[in-house]
């Protein structure tokens, strides 16, 4: 990963987004529409999709999915609502289907791939075929490991939209990666304020002591700066090797990571709901979940490679606990952030140098939800 000069600077006369944004119903049914709806969405890891019949269900507004392994060992989706009379089918968040999918109202069944495979009584129906009525299907992709989800009839072409980021990260071997642990949280603040958190650290001294102790908030480095994709590097301390409780490596190195970047933690925002940390030893990502205008669910995963959790020579926990530790502390300032907004004084103020992401964020959220 190499870092040429850019153009990393703050837009002229950014401020910060209006109430409106934060709190207004109207507003949330438009990001459905023509972001959650309508954009690639990450959705989880292939890995925890192995055998088939395992299966996810994914609820966006009031679509719900299923993601499934096929008996091809295929990830696929299909919308999550029976062909007869439109009821949702799965209930449960995850779960294995032993050999189809049924719906649990009249009894209709589908094979995993979607097609329909049995209706009770249809046979009667004149002119009826079950060619015609399989699950909807919806737009999925992988990539460095992650699944991705557009709920759009239409949807972008995910190469072209993701080529900023092809073998970018290819040093911390993402794919090889396993899912060490999973923590969910629900954050009484909008999903805004997850993201732009999450892309400064202007507030890392005063919020995040721990943190500001293992990198400087004003070593920043970034190399994405415009357009879905934000983020950048932080050069650790001279005393420091990573980031955990202890400020050392938790395992061994990654070994595909070259020499620069050793000392070096990278952060970047992957539009809409993906955050992805990439550390010399573990990778952590974050999937952010809007649920009302002042309410949101985050999924934290810490990723490691398959024999450090395995072993007993290792302290992943170190990693884990620090990063539990540090994402409450921001969830905790960004509900505080919630709860100011909504005064009628609240009114959009300047970014700071140090907020230059935000800004870039900010632009190309309303160039799409406008």
């Amino acid at each position: 990963m190499n870092f040429k000069k850019t153009a990393d600077t703050l837009i002229k006369n950014s401020h910060t987004l209006d109430r409106k944004y934060y709190i207004s119903k109207k507003i949330l049914n438009k990001e459905y529409e023509n972001i959650f709806l309508n954009q690639w969405i990450c959705v989880g890891r292939e890995s925890e999709l192995i055998q088939p019949g395992q299966y996810k269900v994914i609820n966006i507004g009031t679509e719900s999915v299923i993601i499934l392994c096929d008996n091809d060992y295929k990830i696929i989706a299909h919308y999550n609502i029976c062909r007869h009379r439109g009821t949702r089918i799965c209930e449960k968040e995850t779960g294995k289907f032993s050999k189809s999918i049924q719906c649990g109202y009249h009894g209709w069944s589908y094979s995993l791939d979607g097609s329909l495979i049995g209706a009770p009584h249809m046979n009667s129906v004149k002119n009826f075929k079950k060619s015609k009525y399989g699950l909807h299907p919806v737009a999925l992709q992988k990539w460095e490991g992650f699944i991705f989800i557009n709920l759009s009839d239409k949807p972008t072409n995910f190469a072209e939209i993701f080529n900023p980021l092809l073998n970018k990260f290819s040093q911390w071997s993402l794919p090889k990666l396993n899912t060490y642990k999973t923590i969910k949280y629900k954050v009484n603040g909008n999903w805004k304020l997850i993201i732009q958190n999450y892309c400064e650290c202007y507030h890392c001294p005063i919020l995040h002591p721990e943190l500001s102790a293992i990198h400087n908030y004003l070593g920043g480095r970034n190399d994405l700066f415009t357009g879905p994709f934000l983020g950048g590097y932080m050069e650790f301390n001279k005393d420091k090797k990573s980031i955990s409780e202890s400020g050392n490596l938790c395992c061994p190195l990654l070994p595909e990571l070259k020499k620069e970047n050793k000392n070096r933690v990278f952060y970047y925002s992957i539009f809409p709901n993906m955050l992805l940390s990439l550390h010399p030893e573990y990778a952590m990502f974050h999937t952010i979940w809007p649920k009302e205008n002042n309410e949101c669910i985050v999924e934290c995963s810490w990723l490691f490679e398959k024999h450090v959790a395995s072993s007993n020579k290792y302290n992943p926990q170190d990693a884990l606990h620090f990063w539990d530790m540090t994402n409450k502390q921001d969830w905790h300032i960004s509900e505080l952030s919630q709860l100011g907004i909504q005064s009628r004084k609240y009114a959009p103020s300047p970014y700071s140098g140090q907020e230059s992401l935000l800004a870039a964020f900010d632009k190309y959220y309303l160039n799409i939800i406008n």
